[in-house]
C-alpha cells in the first residue's frame, strides 16, 4: 500500500468541519467519496493533520492517504479534483515515506484570523466584520501574553480532565492590511475553539472591555468567561502545517483582499 502526502484547500462555509461525521457534510467525507470513485475501492485511509470546526477554512491542510494504486501523484491530484465539489481543491499530491504521519509528525501549525474593519458585500463568509474601532496597539501588546507555554483551559471547550490543556504558542502576531486586521497564531497544537476564543478575547481588548492584565489573570484561572467571546468561524483559516525542516513564514500577507 502506497502512502501519499496530500495538501488541500477548502472553503469551510458549507461543511461541518474536516472530520467525518454521520449525517453531516464534511471535507474528509467528500475526499473519501472522491477517492472511492477514483480508486474503485473503499480500502484506503485518510488522516488529516488537524481538525477544523464547522465553517472554518483551510489554505493548506495536510493529510496522508494510504491506497493501493499505480497512478502517479499528479494523476491522483487531477482525478480527485475532477470528483470533488468546487469548495475543495487538492493543491498537491506527493509520494511519501511509509512512516510519514500527517498529524503525528507535524511540529507546528499556524492559523490566521481575518477581521474586516468595514462592511463588505463579498466577504461575509471569509471575515468577521467588526463595526467598533479597535485599539490595535493594545491588542498587539496583549497578544504577547499568549506566547510561550501556557495552560489554555479557559480558552477551550475541551475537558481538562481528559487531555492536557497546556499549549506552546510560538507567535501571536497582529498586522493591518488595508481594511483587514490579520491575527496569526502559530503553535505546537491547538485545542477545540482555542484560536477563536483567543481572537474574541483580543477583540475585547481592542474595544477597551478587557486589558492585558485580564488576559494574564484568565490564563492563571479556570473560568468560562471567554466562551461568550468566541469569534465567528467565518474569519478563521488553517494556514500551514509545519514539518521538520520546513521554513517558517516571516511575512503575513492577506490571502484575500477587502
Amino acid at each position: 500500500m502506497a502512502r501519499f502526502k496530500v495538501t488541500v484547500e477548502y472553503e469551510g462555509t458549507r461543511f461541518s468541519g474536516w472530520q467525518v461525521q454521520k449525517n453531516a457534510r464534511t471535507v474528509a467525507g467528500e475526499i473519501l467519496g472522491a477517492a472511492k470513485t477514483v480508486f474503485n475501492t473503499d480500502k484506503f485511509e485518510l488522516m488529516g493533520a488537524g481538525r477544523t470546526d464547522a465553517g472554518v477554512h483551510a489554505i493548506a491542510q495536510v493529510a496522508h492517504l494510504d491506497v493501493h494504486t499505480q497512478l502517479a501523484p499528479h494523476i491522483i491530484r487531477q482525478k480527485l479534483n475532477d470528483n470533488l465539489p468546487a469548495d475543495i481543491n487538492i493543491i498537491d499530491v506527493q509520494k511519501a515515506d511509509a512512516r510519514f504521519h500527517a498529524r503525528h509528525h507535524a511540529v507546528a501549525r499556524s492559523y490566521v484570523y481575518y477581521i474586516s474593519t468595514r462592511r463588505t458585500a463579498f466577504g461575509k463568509r471569509f471575515v468577521w466584520w467588526i463595526k467598533d474601532k479597535l485599539n490595535l496597539e493594545a491588542m498587539q501588546k496583549a497578544a504577547l501574553s499568549f506566547e510561550g507555554m501556557n495552560d489554555f483551559r479557559s480558552f477551550t471547550r475541551d475537558d481538562p480532565n481528559e487531555k492536557s490543556t497546556k499549549v506552546l504558542l510560538d507567535e501571536v502576531r497582529i498586522e493591518t492590511h488595508g481594511h483587514l486586521i490579520l491575527i496569526r497564531i502559530t503553535g505546537s497544537h491547538f485545542l477545540w475553539n482555542m484560536v477563536r476564543q483567543i481572537v474574541g478575547t483580543l477583540v475585547e481588548v481592542g474595544r477597551g472591555n478587557l486589558t492585558e492584565k485580564d488576559i494574564k489573570r484568565i490564563l492563571k484561572t479556570d473560568t468560562n468567561e471567554t466562551r461568550t467571546l468566541t469569534a465567528s468561524p467565518s474569519g478563521l483559516y488553517l494556514e500551514k502545517i509545519y514539518y521538520e525542516g520546513d521554513k517558517r513564514d516571516t511575512t503575513l500577507t492577506p490571502f484575500i483582499h477587502i
